[in-house]
C-alpha cells in the first residue's frame, strides 16, 4: 500500500508486468453526504440558534404591531444559503474528484480536491475486506469497504461508499483474486458435508473441488449465530461487568456518607458504565457466522453494522476462554490473532473476536472453518479435554507437581500437546483458556524464568506471532521439558513454513 501525491496513477516498476487497462470508478454521489453530515447539522443548528437569538431574543417584546426589519432577517436567511450551497459544492467536488479502480494486482485509490491522494494496496497482500454500514449509509443503501492488509495495524485503505449490492460484489472479485484464482466470477455453492469424513470437528466434502471452480460469490453456511438473551447474559456475567457494578455501588455508598451528597453525582459514572455495556451489545447483537468458500464470513452490529471476512490460512492463533461464570452454563468465547488487523486498540479487539459467547458445539463449528486440519484423529474429544479436562488425558504435558505452592489450583491444567498441524497450550482454573498455534504460524520462541521459577525448576515458553488478543504461553514446564520443546517446536515450525503459500490462499492447482 502506498500514499503519495499525483495526478493520475501510472506503474513505475518497468520489470513488473504492466496490469491491463481499467476503467476508473466512482462512487456512490450521497457518499460525501454520508460521510459530513454531522457537520452539516452542527454548522446549521449554531447558525439558526445565532440567527434567532439575535432577531427574536428579545425577553420583553417591543409594544406595538412594529415587527422585526425584513432586511436583516432575509440578508441573514440569504448568508445561510450561500453557505450551504458552497457546502453542497464542496461535497459534489469531493465526489468527482474520487474515483478508485480495480486490476489485476491492484486497488487504486484516488481523492482530494485540493491536495491530490492516491492510495494503492496490492490484491495480493489483502488479508481481508470488511464491508461496514453506519446509521445514515444504511438509511440511503450504501456501504463502505475496509482493506486489511499484510503488515498493517490497522485498515490500509477505505472506499466509502458504495451500493450494498456493490461492496460484496468488489469484495468477492478481490478477494478471489487476492485467493489466487484465476476465474474469479465462476460462482458455485457452498458445498454440504458428507457424513463420515474429514476431520470430526465438522465433516467437510468428500474431495475438496477445484479452487476456480468454487468462486467466492459462493453461498453461505451459518456455522452459528448468537441469540440476544445469551448476549445480554454473558455481558453481565462478565467479570469486568461485575466489577464495574460493583465499583458503582461501592462509591454511592461511599459518597452518600458526605453532606450534600446527591445521586446525581453519580451520573458521569453511570454514562461511562453505560457506554461501555452498549459497546459489548452493539458490537455483539445479531452475530452471526457463515462458512463459505472464501473463509469465515462475520456479521453483527445493532445500529452500525459490519460484514467481516476472516479468509483460510490467514489466521495466525486461537483462543478459546471459559470465564468463571460463563462454564456452569458452557458458555465460550473464540478470538484470534489475524494478518492485518493487528492493534490493541478498541476496534482491533472487536474484529479479532470469531465469536463472542457461544456453546461448546458452536466453538467446534468455528473451529472447523478456521482450523480445518487440527491434525489429531478425534478432535472433539480432544478439544473437549484440551478446554475443560486436566492431567496428561489427550496427550497434554502438564507441570510437575513440585509447582503446586506457586499454582496450587491451576497446576494440574496448564500444560501443551502437539498435534500434527499446531501447538496446543492450556492454561487457567477459574478462568480457563486454550491457545492454539499453527506450526506454520509460529514466528518464534521465548524461554522466560523468574527468581521464584528458577528456584523450583520450571520456565514458561512463548510463542510469538502477530499482534491480537492471543498471547501464547505453556506455563511452568520442568526446564528439561521446556527446552526439547522449544528446540523441537523451532523444527516443527521451519518444517511447516516450506510447505505453506501464505498468499494464494486458494491457488488454482
Amino acid at each position: 500500500m502506498s500514499d503519495h501525491q499525483a495526478p493520475e496513477p501510472h506503474e513505475t516498476n518497468d520489470l513488473a508486468p504492466v496490469d491491463t487497462p481499467v476503467p476508473w470508478r466512482r462512487v456512490h454521489p450521497v457518499s460525501p453526504l454520508v460521510r459530513g453530515w454531522l457537520a452539516v447539522v452542527a454548522i446549521a443548528f449554531v447558525y439558526g440558534q445565532n440567527t434567532l437569538s439575535s432577531f427574536f431574543g428579545d425577553e420583553e417584546p417591543t409594544p406595538g404591531p412594529e415587527m422585526v426589519s425584513e432586511a436583516p432577517l432575509m440578508l441573514s436567511l440569504l448568508i445561510g444559503a450561500g453557505v450551504l450551497v458552497l457546502i453542497l459544492l464542496g461535497f459534489f467536488l469531493s465526489w468527482r474528484f474520487t474515483k478508485y479502480q480495480i486490476t489485476e494486482r491492484h486497488v487504486n485509490v484516488n481523492s482530494g480536491i485540493v491536495f491530490r491522494q492516491q492510495r494503492q494496496a496490492r490484491i495480493d497482500r489483502v488479508q481481508s475486506i470488511d464491508i461496514a454500514q453506519p446509521l445514515v449509509a444504511r438509511i440511503f443503501g450504501l456501504a463502505e469497504l475496509r482493506f486489511d492488509v499484510a503488515d498493517s495495524g490497522s485498515a490500509a485503505m477505505n472506499l466509502a461508499f458504495v451500493k450494498l449490492s456493490e461492496a460484496h460484489q468488489l469484495r468477492n472479485e478481490i478477494l478471489a483474486r487476492a485467493a489466487g484464482l484465476k476465474d474469479p466470477a465462476a460462482p458455485a455453492p457452498l458445498t454440504e458435508p458428507a457424513p463420515g469424513h474429514g476431520t470430526g470437528i465438522e465433516t467437510p466434502p468428500e474431495a475438496p473441488q477445484p479452487a476456480a471452480a468454487q468462486g467466492l460469490g459462493a453461498s453461505e453456511r451459518v456455522v452459528a449465530a448468537v441469540p440476544v438473551g445469551r448476549l445480554i447474559g454473558s455481558i453481565l456475567l462478565r467479570p469486568s461487568t461485575m466489577i464495574m457494578i460493583a465499583g458503582l455501588i461501592g462509591l454511592g455508598i461511599g459518597m452518600s456518607m458526605f453532606e450534600g451528597f446527591a445521586p446525581f453525582y453519580l451520573l458521569p459514572a453511570f454514562l461511562g458504565m453505560a457506554g461501555a455495556l452498549w459497546n459489548n451489545l452493539n458490537t455483539g447483537y445479531n452475530f452471526k457466522a457463515a462458512a463459505s468458500a472464501d473463509g469465515l464470513r462475520l456479521s453483527y452490529g445493532l445500529l452500525d453494522t459490519r460484514h467481516q471476512t476472516v479468509p483460510p490460512g490467514r489466521v495466525a492463533a486461537i483462543k478459546v476462554s471459559a470465564p468463571f461464570f460463563w462454564r456452569k452454563l458452557g458458555w465460550y468465547k473464540v478470538a484470534v490473532n489475524v494478518a492485518g488487523i493487528g492493534g490493541a486498540g478498541n476496534e482491533a479487539q472487536e474484529r479479532s473476536v470469531l465469536l463472542p459467547v457461544g456453546s461448546y458445539e458452536d466453538v467446534l463449528a468455528v473451529l472447523s472453518v478456521v482450523l480445518p486440519d487440527p491434525g489429531v484423529e478425534a478432535p472433539r474429544e480432544f478439544f473437549a479435554s484440551a478446554i475443560n479436562g486436566a492431567g496428561t488425558t489427550a496427550g497434554f504435558v502438564v507441570s510437575p507437581t513440585k509447582i503446586r505452592p506457586l499454582s496450587p489450583l491451576a497446576y494440574k491444567r496448564q500444560g501443551y500437546a502437539l498435534t500434527d498441524t499446531a501447538l496446543v497450550a492450556r492454561n487457567g482454573a477459574l478462568h480457563r483458556t486454550l491457545a492454539i498455534v499453527p506450526h506454520a504460524r509460529t514466528q518464534g520462541l521465548m524461554l522466560r524464568q523468574g527468581p521464584l521459577a528458577r528456584r523450583f525448576g520450571v520456565l514458561d515458553l512463548s510463542l510469538a506471532t502477530i499482534s491480537g488478543p492471543v498471547s501464547p504461553l505453556v506455563h511452568q514446564l520442568d526446564v528439561a521439558v521446556g527446552r526439547e520443546l522449544f528446540l523441537e517446536q523451532a523444527d516443527r515450525a521451519a518444517a511447516a513454513r516450506k510447505q505453506t503459500d501464505s498468499n494464494h490462499w486458494l491457488g488454482d492447482a
